[in-house]
This record gives structure tokens, C-alpha cells and sequence, in this order.
């Protein structure tokens, strides 16, 4: 099969974009061929298809002298009708996945490949099409309000606390409307139960909603002779919403050592005010330091306070025979078995998450055992088999 692939950013940069470069690199392995559409970057991985991407707008240093660039890109811009439209016309796809791209790329691409009569599979890796700032969050807590009606965004401010970045999200999420996605998209894949009980709580048809936990690569060797040392750790962005200050707050109560991997808008502040011998911020760890971290880790910490969907890091650190105390929200609870491959604690509760650390610590857990049960329910030929069987449907 010819797929073409679509994410608005093409290097290492999260869990969306971890998902999209696997998921090139599975399809490749099983003979496919891939095309991928995203949007330039200097830190893009080179492909022979980057003559289509268009330009890099980035929302996070707003300049005036592209404003207009940044009203048109999240409704459609000229640019990616056209550059998307030719890279159609030339690769001719039999299927065209997509994953995150709204604002930068915008689900424009998905109505021009309805249009041409090609089938879409869009994997959902956060709330955007239910919540206009995708995260579900207001004020620091989930928040549901735009599920139906889109006007508390504008109410609350709640784009980066700006009315304008605000109105622009209202009109995005107003254009690109539920009827409008859901009659472009042939199957939603919901990496989570939790997502589609969000999705189906947001109108969606039931039928277009297929439950698909993520995959993620592991060696079998990866797991020999791995000794495991005295500390926990952290991997993922450090901003409010993962809850890295109610980690710091019961971490610095505790004897054991914590290790930090990431980097976020926090990353400066929390590291002054919460570095010490106990507490160690590593900053960005490539994809193999990310794994020896977890590898020889006693635990792994999700202490979300947003609904998480299906974490990749939490999914890579139990097929790395690494347990995970993760919080009671969103689709965490999912990976989960309590007492066999990990706790949950309550999301935000900085003395129930104390707690459990030391509970995690006075556990006796199976490395192996979880190990492969993991690997045996995120296994990637499992994956590869369910995607076609969306893919051919």
C-alpha cells in the first residue's frame, strides 16, 4: 500500500511525533510505501518529500510581521491546500493518516483528501477536536465546557490567557466543526478508552471510534542482565499540566533520588527552586538515554493533572520491566495494575503521590513478568495487524 502520513511536526519532539516516525518506520518494514507531510523545521529528520512541507509557523514568538500567516494557517492557508495538493497528485496514496494537525497544518488536508475520494485514518493524540486549546484544561484543572459550545474559550481566555489567541481558537474550532471532521475521517483511532469516552461525550459516532493503545519498539536483549539502581524518574515535558510541581513538592520530602528528563516552559523555574542531591534535572535525553534511564529506574512517575491519553512513556517503561506509579486520571488508569506493575495515586494530591512513592519503594515487583505482559499487549506486529485491519476495511 501507498501511505501517506501527516503530522505538523517530523522530529523527536513528543509523543505524537514518537508515534508518526515508528509508525514510518513499521510500515516500511512490512514493505509499504510512506510519504510524509509536515511542516518545515530545522530539526526535521530530512526526507525526500520536504519540498511539500510548508513553512514553519510558530505560535509560541508571535511576530508581527506574520500575522496574517497565523490567522490563515489554523483555517486553511493557500500555501498547504497547494503543497498538499501536489504532494497527492504525485504520490497517489491509497490511505492518508493523520495524527496532530490542527493550527500549523490544519484539517484542510483532511477535507482535500475526502474530496479526492481517499480513505483517512486519524489517530487522536490529544483532545483538539473537543476542546479548542486540546488539552481540556482551565485554571489549572480538566475542564469540559467546549465540548458542545466553543464560546468559553473566548469567555475564559483560555489560549495562552490572550482574547485574540483566544477568538482565533474559537474560529478554528468553528470552522473545522465535529460534523465537518467526522464526515472527512473514515475511522477515528483512539488510543484510549478514556479518549473515546471523551470523543463519544463530544457527539461522535460510535461507529467511526476504534480503541487502539499505542506501540512502542523494544529489543528482546534490551532486558537482559539489567540491574536495576536506587533511584526513580520523571521522562516527559516540564509544565504545569504533567504535574512536575506536585512530584518536586512530595519529592523533596523523601530520602530517595529522582531523576528528571525533559525539558518545558518550567524547566529553568522548577530547577532553581527544587535541584538538589536528591533531585537531579537532566534536561533532553536522546531516545537511548531516555531507555537506560528507564531501564535501570526502580519506578517511572506519571503525575499528570491533564487527561492523559495513552503515554508512550508510560508504555515504554513497562515494556522495559519498569513498574509506573501513575495518577488516577485520564487514560493512565488503563496501563495499570495495581500491586503487579504499579500504583495509581490521586491526580494533584502531593501527599498521597509521597505516599506512594514510599509504597512503590516497599514493593516487591516481577521486572520480568511485567516485562512481558507489556510487550505482549503494545507488541508493534500486534499493532501492524489491527492498523491493517482499519487500514482495509
Amino acid at each position: 500500500m501507498k501511505i501517506l502520513l501527516a503530522n505538523k511536526f517530523y522530529y523527536h519532539r513528543g509523543g505524537a511525533e514518537v508515534y508518526v516516525i515508528n509508525l514510518e518506520t513499521l510500515l516500511r518494514e512490512h514493505g509499504h510505501e510512506v510519504a510524509i507531510f509536515s511542516m518545515q523545521h530545522s530539526q526535521n529528520i530530512p526526507s525526500p518529500y520536504e519540498k511539500f512541507f510548508p513553512k514553519e509557523v510558530d505560535f509560541t514568538h508571535i511576530r508581527v510581521r506574520d500575522f496574517f500567516t497565523y490567522i490563515t494557517r489554523p483555517l486553511g492557508s493557500k500555501e498547504v491546500k497547494d503543497k498538499f495538493s501536489r504532494l497527492i497528485d504525485e504520490f497517489h496514496p491509497d490511505i492518508v493518516h493523520l495524527s496532530n494537525i490542527h493550527s500549523q497544518l490544519s484539517p484542510v488536508i483532511a477535507e482535500i483528501t475526502h474530496k479526492k475520494g481517499i480513505k483517512i485514518v486519524w489517530t487522536l493524540h490529544d483532545y483538539k477536536m473537543l476542546c479548542p486549546r486540546y488539552d481540556c484544561m482551565r485554571n489549572g484543572k480538566p475542564c469540559n465546557l467546549c465540548y458542545f459550545d466553543k464560546r468559553p474559550v473566548i469567555r475564559y481566555n483560555c489560549m495562552k490567557n490572550n482574547r485574540w489567541a483566544s477568538i482565533l481558537a474559537y474560529s478554528e474550532a468553528i470552522k473545522w466543526n465535529r460534523e465537518k471532521l467526522e464526515k472527512y475521517t473514515d475511522t477515528f483511532i483512539c488510543p484510549s478508552k478514556f479518549m473515546k469516552s471523551q470523543m463519544l461525550s463530544g457527539g461522535f459516532s460510535e461507529e467511526k471510534l476504534i480503541v487502539l493503545p499505542n506501540f512502542v519498539f523494544i529489543q528482546e536483549n534490551e532486558l537482559i542482565n539489567c540491574k536495576k539502581e536506587n533511584y526513580y524518574c520523571y521522562i516527559g515535558r516540564i509544565s504545569e499540566e504533567k504535574g512536575i510541581e506536585t512530584l518536586l513538592q512530595a519529592a523533596q520530602q523523601l530520602p530517595h533520588s529522582l531523576k528528571i528528563a525533559g525539558k518545558g516552559p518550567l524547566f529553568e523555574n522548577m530547577q532553581s527552586r527544587y535541584a538538589n542531591d536528591k533531585i537531579k534535572f537532566l534536561g533532553y535525553l536522546n531516545q537511548e538515554e531516555v531507555k537506560s534511564l528507564i531501564k535501570k529506574a526502580r519506578f517511572s512517575v506519571i503525575p499528570s493533572e491533564c487527561y492523559e491519553n495513552n503515554p508512550l512513556s508510560g508504555i515504554e517503561s513497562l515494556c522495559l520491566g519498569t513498574p509506573v506509579l501513575g495518577a488516577n486520571i485520564g487514560g493512565i488508569p488503563e496501563l495499570i495494575e495495581e500491586n503487579r506493575n504499579g500504583l495509581l495515586f490521586e491526580s494533584g494530591n502531593s501527599e498521597d503521590l509521597k505516599n506512594k512513592i514510599e509504597d512503590m519503594y516497599n514493593s516487591n515487583f516481577d521486572y520480568t513478568c511485567i516485562a512481558q505482559k507489556a510487550q505482549k499487549n503494545y507488541s508493534s506486529d500486534d499493532y501492524y495487524t489491527s492498523l491493517m485491519n482499519i487500514y482495509c476495511v
